[in-house]
């Protein structure tokens, strides 16, 4: 039987077009601002390749990959987070809820930890991204045949503490105290001093997640009926998990392996948006992927802007964003407790 198709969501029609132009602003904010200060005119001058040397260093070496990673990894956070709280069907679903995150962190830190990273580039987000897809995989095993999210929640909450511990006992072990500072730096998160390589390296990956989970918004949608409702409707369940498991694993994986560990910008986005749609999960895809790539990308730009002797890691910024959103939810669960 065939999913019945539903109707666009009309409750806000200039949603879509609006965060598009948060994000361009964003995007141009980020690389108008930062260290050295450039007026307008030398920015474009150095975009039109008429710029000076100096300027057109800073912008295509520095700004650029810092804002190009900026957007696509907080669309890729944000969209992974939309889909897996549509999937659960919980609120506070994110990619660290189903242990993605740390699974894929700790990946890398394994290869921060075994010098595989300065044999060849490409070591650390092969890391990452085959440990995210390892932990998903993980996690639907231990789930067994149950359709359960709180069994994919329970088991997403051991693989992300086993994941957690492996990254502990690497810095506990670590050979020397430089290693351990860089295990660190990288776990708190950033995308500060990175280059087009990054970007090489972060973008396939990124692109294939978000092609895998914007397929499922239907699938979605038909999930809020229940796993009886959505096999009626015809729905293909073990296709779909494996679909979200491949775009969550390589997508998040890929972010993870050039950010570090940034977290909560897949809990925050779903929540900001959701008001301004009719709230069915398959409403909340582009619309997540938009803000959160300008949320990420502005965020960035705020790091740059607080007083501080050295720059704060982004990390610590989304962290501090996502506390007031849990704050909101406790307080609305405990008026209907």
């Amino acid at each position: 039987m065939s999913m019945p198709v539903l109707p666009p969501d009309i409750r806000h029609p200039a949603l879509l077009p609006c965060l598009a132009i948060i994000l361009l602003v964003a995007a141009i904010t980020s690389l108008a601002i930062g260290a050295v200060p450039i007026n307008p005119a030398r920015l474009l001058a150095a975009a039109a390749g008429h710029g000076d040397r100096i300027t057109t260093a800073i912008l295509f070496d520095l700004r650029l990959p810092r804002a190009v990673l900026g957007i696509a990894i907080g669309g890729m956070l944000g969209l992974a987070g939309a889909v897996l709280q549509g999937y659960l069907r919980n609120p506070l679903a994110e990619p660290a809820v189903l242990g993605a995150s740390n699974a894929a962190a700790l990946g890398a830190v394994g290869a921060l930890y075994f010098g595989l990273s300065e044999l060849h580039a490409l070591a650390l987000p092969i890391l990452a991204v085959l440990m995210g897809v390892i932990a998903l995989v993980a996690l639907f095993a231990l789930a067994g045949h149950s359709e359960s999210p709180l069994s994919l929640i329970l088991a997403g909450i051991a693989i992300s503490t086993l994941a957690g511990a492996g990254i502990s006992l690497a810095l506990n072990l670590s050979p020397n105290p430089f290693a351990g500072m860089e295990i660190t730096t990288w776990l708190l998160g950033s995308i500060e001093n990175r280059s087009i390589d990054h970007v090489r390296i972060a973008l396939p990956c990124i692109a294939i997640g978000i092609a895998l989970l914007l397929v499922d918004g239907r699938a979605l949608d038909a999930l809020s009926l229940g796993e009886d409702g959505a096999q009626a409707l015809g729905v293909d369940l073990k296709r779909t998990r494996l679909r979200l498991l491949l775009g969550v694993g390589i997508g998040v994986g890929g972010a993870v392996a050039v950010s570090g560990a940034i977290g909560f910008i897949g809990l925050i986005v779903p929540h900001l948006v959701r008001p301004l749609t009719d709230r069915s999960p398959s409403a909340l895809l582009l619309p997540s992927l938009l803000a959160g790539a300008a949320l990420l990308t502005l965020a960035d730009v705020a790091v740059r802007l607080i007083p501080t002797q050295s720059e704060l890691k982004l990390g610590v910024v989304t962290a501090f964003l996502g506390v007031p959103v849990f704050l909101v939810h406790l307080l609305r669960e405990r008026r209907l407790w």
